[in-house]
């Protein structure tokens, strides 16, 4: 009952990363280090079976599932079946916006998750998965030759008021 208030206050008085965090590690879930978890993901029934890496972003919305909901149906005839299994998700990814991670699925490393995807086999490393189900998309390398011609460099990136004036100066000088 303590350990329930202390984590009740911890998540009023700090950023929704760390109370997502901080609740996550209360339910079991093993995280790795700068894990950055923005707005309120799913964890599931079983949360003490995900296990998540080092620089891994997870964004509004994420489900991770750790079971197959489905056996509801035929419990009837097997009173006492479930299917669970673990989820990993390795390091250097990015889960969009209302992903949703099946039971068993292994993400690999330097991954990244479209939004609104559903994942239900292993991803390897590597790669953009995106889709339902999630398909290969493109992989890392190509991505990042698409991406970095047209990307914004930005100095200041931690500063939050000095990003934000830097971000407004870019785009008054372009109109």
């Amino acid at each position: 009952m303590i350990k329930k208030l202390f984590v009740l206050l911890l998540t009023r008085i700090s950023g929704e990363s760390k109370r997502a965090g901080i609740y996550g590690k209360y339910l079991g879930i093993k995280f790795g280090k700068n894990v950055r978890i923005t707005g309120i993901p799913i964890f599931g029934s079983e949360p003490y079976l995900i296990s998540i890496g080092d620089n891994v972003t997870i964004t509004q919305g994420v489900m991770f599932h750790n079971h197959d909901g489905g056996v509801n149906v035929i419990r009837h005839k097997h009173p006492n079946i479930d299917i669970i299994k673990p989820i990993v998700v390795g390091n250097n990814v990015f889960i969009g916006a209302n992903a949703h991670i099946m039971p068993g699925v292994t993400i690999g490393n330097n991954v990244i998750i479209a939004a609104a995807s559903v994942v239900s086999k292993d991803v390897p490393d590597g790669v953009i998965v995106g889709g339902i189900p999630a398909r290969i998309i493109k992989t890392i390398d190509d991505y990042e030759k698409k991406v970095v011609p047209q990307a914004v460099v930005l100095k200041n990136r931690h500063d939050q008021q000095k990003r934000k004036e830097e971000i407004l100066a870019l785009f008054q000088k372009s109109n």
